[in-house]
């Protein structure tokens, strides 16, 4: 049977580099992988060719060879010649899935070489915090800085943090001899499978503590209550939040400590509705002052301004306050403040405010509507 090109098989192109060589095979690899296609002969088959074509092109010499004569420059210099008879041939050739410094180590990560680059951990990390702090729109509108109290977990000042009673009695966990891991060898059809997972002994700090500090009975931590300064920016909305890095719980045993989740909730105005940094105000006049003008005090989220009421002003018209809303959160400006003029109609009148009114609605301005007197209103368009 006539062997296909080893860079048809990958892929790639003749002048293609290791990297580029290892990413079309680990693509390959996991696509065809055995534990993916369980009684696959096809995709077992793919896996084969597959790690052939990559031993022969990732050896600079091999792949010269392959370049100059093709299948016949490859012939009896290991597995490019014979390829592979069946999967434990390549579990052997690359000793294991996850160790042996095989390409295998790169792409499952390896035992051995995990072993020697990971870092033991320092104590366990501790957990975050999410708390809820309510703000004003007034608050909201500037930005303002609050000290709340909160309780959380704290270094022990006992033992520094160590977990020891004097902060030095701690030694290498007898179980994984200070490596902090736990290695487990296991046996399939497909070969030799290495777990490697952490020391449930030790949480996989890799030393334990002999004698425990009695105010943290070891943890390295204690509950304490605390005062936290918050930052709160100007123009946060509600359920906007802000991460305080370090300043959730402490870690166990010198372990880093989590982080201060902090989420802003807006508590609703007594006048004002927010519309993303503009602020809405419903202003409630008389009929007389809408016809006559007027001017009028309204609130803002800095006290009072002056607003001006053209005369014949209709109800529902948006008079607009610059710069009177909150204060844009990501670029600098403000929003405004928008005010609804509503004509404000009495509930109850005396019999003098009756009789004034019955008058009033006879005068022609006030009994005919603009539109009652255009004669050519129904002829438009569209009515």
């Amino acid at each position: 049977m006539t062997k296909r090109d080893y860079y048809e098989i990958l892929g790639v192109n003749r002048d293609a580099s290791k990297e580029e060589l290892k990413k079309a095979y680990r693509k390959l690899a996991m696509q065809y992988h055995p534990d993916r296609n369980p009684d696959n002969k096809e995709a077992e088959e793919k896996f084969k060719e597959a790690a052939e074509a990559y031993e022969i092109l990732n050896d600079d010499d091999k792949r010269a060879r392959y370049d100059r004569f093709g299948h016949d420059g490859v012939r009896g210099s290991g597995f490019g010649s014979q390829g592979f008879s069946d999967i434990n041939d390549i579990f052997t050739h690359f000793s294991d899935i996850f160790g042996g410094g095989s390409i295998f180590d790169d792409f499952f990560g390896g035992s051995s070489q995990r072993g020697s680059a990971r870092k033991r951990r320092t104590g366990i990390p501790g957990s975050d915090l999410r708390i809820s702090i309510k703000l004003t729109l007034e608050e909201i509108a500037t930005g303002i800085s609050k000290k709340i109290k909160i309780k959380k977990h704290v270094k022990c000042d006992a033992c520094s943090g160590n977990g020891s009673e004097g902060g030095k009695s701690t030694k290498a966990c007898p179980v994984c001899k200070g490596t902090g891991e736990v290695k487990t060898v296991s046996r399939s059809v497909f070969g030799q499978f290495v777990n490697i997972t952490a020391c449930n002994n030790c949480d996989g700090e890799g030393v334990v503590v002999d004698s425990p500090c009695r105010k943290c009975s070891g943890e390295g931590r204690i509950v304490d209550e605390v005062t936290v300064k918050i930052d709160a920016p100007a123009g946060v909305s509600d359920g906007n939040y802000m991460t305080m890095r370090g300043e959730g719980n402490a870690g166990k045993r010198g372990g880093d400590p989590g982080d201060l989740i902090v989420v802003f909730q807006e508590i609703p105005h007594e006048y004002f509705v927010r519309e993303g940094d503009d602020i809405l105000y419903d202003l409630f006049i008389s009929y007389p002052d809408a016809v006559f003008g007027t001017e009028v005090d309204v609130p803002t989220l800095n006290g009072k301004a002056k607003l001006k009421i053209d005369g014949g002003t209709p109800s529902g018209k948006l008079l607009r306050m610059r710069d009177k809303g909150i204060k844009h959160l990501h670029h600098s400006g403000h929003g405004d403040q928008i005010v609804r003029v509503n004509i404000e109609i009495p509930k109850k009148v005396n019999s003098k405010e009756k009789e004034l009114l019955r008058e009033l609605a006879e005068q022609p301005n006030i009994k005919k509507s603009a539109y009652a007197d255009d004669k050519n209103f129904f002829k438009r368009p569209g009515l």
